[in-house]
């Protein structure tokens, strides 16, 4: 199976670089709308068979314009939310979004018993969102797209997928309607094939230092939820 994975379009939080990740979250800005629009054109080429998204409206305002251009039903599924913010939720200082970033991305390098202050383990935050590829694996079909959320896609490629590591993930952000392509199953594992369009070369296999997130250029510089 082939997944896609976007990230929903720019919201106001995003601008303000809110940890925003509570239900029901924010709409999207006029850019975001029109990011949203413009994945119809970017992803022409590609054959959808089946189309989830989370329960916060950023994700479905973003898949509205792909759904209605490819008849597609729109699949709600809370398991694929945002990494929980916890204690943190609300706040866009740098220690809270250190310590935001900091705890996704050891668990993209294996870390899942970490707890985000307040919140999930990367245990429990994987376990649902595999729920829904499961789910999703069980349909037969050749493509599924998800429209999810920068973090949780960041850090559950980092640790699924066998050609990459935490500091693939770390080094490489995920822009608001960025796609990753990742090919496989729950029972063989997932390789990932593209990056933001960004084709991984075959044989491709990470071996970047992924210890140490914390710091690590670029961080900061997404604060998108």
């Amino acid at each position: 199976m082939r997944l896609i994975l976007i990230r929903h379009g720019q919201t106001v939080s995003n601008v303000g670089g809110l940890l925003d990740t509570a239900h029901p979250g924010a709409d999207l800005t006029p850019l975001g709308r029109e990011q949203a629009g413009s994945l119809v054109a970017t992803l022409e080429p590609v054959a959808i068979d089946a189309l989830y998204v989370s329960t916060l409206v950023r994700t479905q305002q973003t898949a509205a314009p792909l759904a209605a251009a490819r008849g597609l039903e729109v699949r709600i599924r809370a398991d694929i939310r945002e990494v929980g913010a916890g204690a943190l939720e609300g706040r866009h200082d740098r220690i809270a979004v250190d310590a935001y970033c900091t705890t996704f991305l050891a668990w993209a390098n294996g870390e899942l018993d970490i707890v985000m202050p307040g919140g999930e383990s990367g245990r429990d935050t994987f376990a649902r969102f595999d729920r829904v590829v499961a789910e999703a694996a069980e349909l037969g079909l050749e493509t599924v797209a998800f429209v999810s959320h920068g973090a949780i896609l960041r850090a559950w490629t980092g640790y699924s997928c066998s050609n990459l590591q935490a500091g693939y993930v770390t080094d490489n952000q995920l822009s608001n309607t960025g796609t990753i392509v990742v090919t496989g199953s729950p029972v063989e594992g997932w390789t990932a094939e593209s990056w933001i369009g960004s084709m991984l070369p075959v044989g491709f296999e990470d071996t970047a230092n992924s210890s140490g997130p914390t710091g690590q250029p670029g961080l900061l510089a997404d604060r998108g939820f």
